[in-house]
């Protein structure tokens, strides 16, 4: 193999000039064409590919040389651009090729277990087995380097706007985050963990105490919670916190982020300030807190309607207190069949329905799966209301308020997408404003703090705070983009007294008050200035604007579903000695 001595690239392969002068690149050897006197090599790196030509022009000794090349081998070259014959309008420097003087082979490849080039279509265990193998996939790298560069505009756009970057330790007291903790087994102090951070609450709420007003930091959280497509174990945050501000100087330092973030990185103006919408409001018209506003299929209420038909399914729901909304799927006769209906009705069954009906309109008429129920006039009355025209398909469900919100919430999810009506190039940002400050526990039977013990609750709503649970709201917010929640927010208590209201109403003893944030409350007693701030979910973002569909396409080394990382083998045992170090005995599994 040949070495790089007194070998400097001059440009990447996806950079190289379009007109004609000499160039040194080095990469990937993606694909070789062998045409017995010319040979073409498409060269690799990480902004893109550019073409190796070998002819009778070139010396026979790098002419052979190039006839050994492999797939995957690390080349060096040296050569100069010339026109291509026969042009690639696939790639940007498909006009132009790069006549060989000289071929190093700085590294061999073995046979690769699947084409990275077309590394899209390998199974996912496959790949991320391989995952230094599929992160040469251009869609990947891109990905990667699109994130990197959302991280950039980051920091350029908080340091421009007086934010001090600051990190905070990886290694943290546990506390009640709402996910559960990693630990870290302490060898000096056996039998005592560390946590590793859900995120830097508290520390960052320090850092207004300690002066420092404004604050930002790319930090890795970590939580022990079931993975999915938007959730990784171990993700990125880009948390920051505000002092002497209220929500609306937080939302719009926020806005004016996204608002350079989507110029730099996708080439749109977005209009701000962004929409705000009640949490309310987001369930009662989306049957989510997090909508994705790309489609309509709102959410109608047909309560009064409903209450006045013989069907006893609706007249019970309405008159135990619950409530009967709709959704319509325009234009779905054709595609939510019997058959399909019936699939779609099991599904919301198992998402806490008791059942679906629906009213299917036809060429050949109305099937509507209640119909021996209404009095005359009542189906027309229901189909005026939810505006449902022919070819529409309305799907209905009956219960608690809470339940069928959330059931239609799903089934208009799953419709827009079997339909194939959200459009892939629209992105609409969204805060949703004044949540809930309680919410109440059907199991326990008892209302509970909906965010961190942090939260402060509206000024307005502190009445309310022990008498009637239901009406507190928060000064908290979430910004969502595309039906995917980007990250959470609020104002802070400040007030020891307060503090302590919200510590209690977690059902934290004063002896647990003090042993968990005994240090929060006492750094409170020496001047605290009003503060604010959000976590920012960076992956999440960055999936979104690389038009992914699951974080792992955004992330270099993901886990999969169990936690595990295929590729290095983690989590792995460890050997007694190093258990015995830590104070720590395992329990075999039965």
């Amino acid at each position: 193999m040949d070495s790089l001595k007194n070998f400097k690239r001059s440009h990447y392969c996806g950079e190289v000039p379009l007109e004609p002068c000499e160039v040194a690149v080095c990469g990937f050897a993606q694909k070789i064409r062998d045409l017995g006197n010319l040979i073409f090599i498409d060269l690799r790196d990480r902004t893109g590919i550019v073409q190796l030509a070998f002819g009778d022009y070139t010396d026979r000794e790098v002419f052979e040389k190039a006839r050994s090349v492999r797939n995957e081998y690390v080349l060096a070259a040296v050569g100069d651009i010339s026109p291509r014959e026969s042009v690639n309008k696939d790639i940007p420097t498909g006009t132009v090729e790069i006549k060989v003087k000289e071929l190093r082979i700085i590294s061999k490849a073995e046979t690769a277990p699947f084409e990275i080039s077309n590394s899209d279509k390998v199974n996912d265990e496959l790949k991320l087995k391989y995952r230094y193998l599929d992160l040469r996939n251009q869609r990947l790298t891109k990905n990667i380097i699109t994130r990197h560069n959302i991280a950039r505009i980051t920091r350029e756009y908080f340091y421009e706007n007086g934010f001090i970057e600051i990190e905070t330790p990886m290694m943290m007291k546990s506390t009640p985050e709402g996910a559960r903790d990693y630990l870290v087994p302490s060898r000096i102090h056996a039998g005592k963990f560390y946590a590793l951070p859900q995120s830097p609450q508290i520390y960052k709420q320090l850092l207004m105490v300690a002066g420092f007003d404004r604050y930002i930091q790319l930090a890795r959280c970590f939580r022990d919670e079931d993975l999915r497509a938007d959730r990784q174990p171990e993700f990125t945050q880009i948390d920051l916190e505000m002092s002497f501000v209220d929500e609306e100087d937080i939302r719009s330092m926020a806005e004016g982020w996204l608002k350079r973030l989507f110029k730099e990185i996708k080439g749109i103006d977005i209009e701000t300030p962004l929409p705000r919408m009640t949490f309310a409001d987001a369930m009662n018209r989306y049957g989510t807190d997090k909508p994705d506003t790309r489609y309509g299929m709102e959410i109608i209420d047909i309560s009064d309607i409903a209450a006045k038909t013989d069907f006893t399914v609706f007249k019970g729901a309405v008159e135990s207190g619950g409530t009967v909304r709709a959704i319509v799927a325009e234009n779905a006769a054709a595609v939510y069949t019997r058959k399909e209906i019936d699939k779609l009705v099991e599904h919301a069954k198992g998402i806490g329905a008791k059942g679906l009906s629906y009213i299917r309109l036809t060429d050949d008429g109305v099937s509507c799966s209640f119909a021996k129920f209404l009095k005359e006039g009542e189906l027309e009355e229901i189909l005026e209301r939810v505006g449902a025209k022919k070819g529409d398909v309305v799907f209905i469900a009956a219960d608690r308020k809470k339940t069928v919100c959330t059931v239609l919430g799903a089934i208009r999810q799953m419709a827009a997408k079997k339909l194939d009506i959200i459009p892939a190039d629209k992105f609409n940002l969204l805060w949703i404003v004044e949540m809930p400050f309680f919410e109440f526990n059907e199991d326990t039977g008892a209302w509970e703090a909906a965010h961190h013990p942090f939260t402060m609750p509206l000024e307005e709503c502190l009445p309310y705070l022990d008498s009637d649970p239901e009406k507190v709201r928060a000064t908290a917010f979430d910004l969502v983009l595309n039906g995917t929640e980007l990250c959470s927010g609020s104002m802070r208590i400040t007030d020891p007294e307060l503090q302590n209201r919200m510590f209690e109403a977690l059902g934290l003893t004063d002896e647990e008050i003090e042993a968990k944030f005994g240090f929060l409350v006492d750094a409170y007693k020496y001047g605290a200035p009003p503060h604010g701030g959000m976590g920012l979910g960076l992956d999440r973002i960055s999936m979104i604007l690389c038009g992914a569909d699951n974080l792992r396409d955004v992330v270099a080394f993901p886990k999969v579903q169990n936690a595990s990382e295929l590729m290095s083998g983690c989590p792995s045992p460890v050997d007694e000695k190093q258990l015995k170090e830590l104070s720590i005995a395992t329990v075999a599994e039965e």
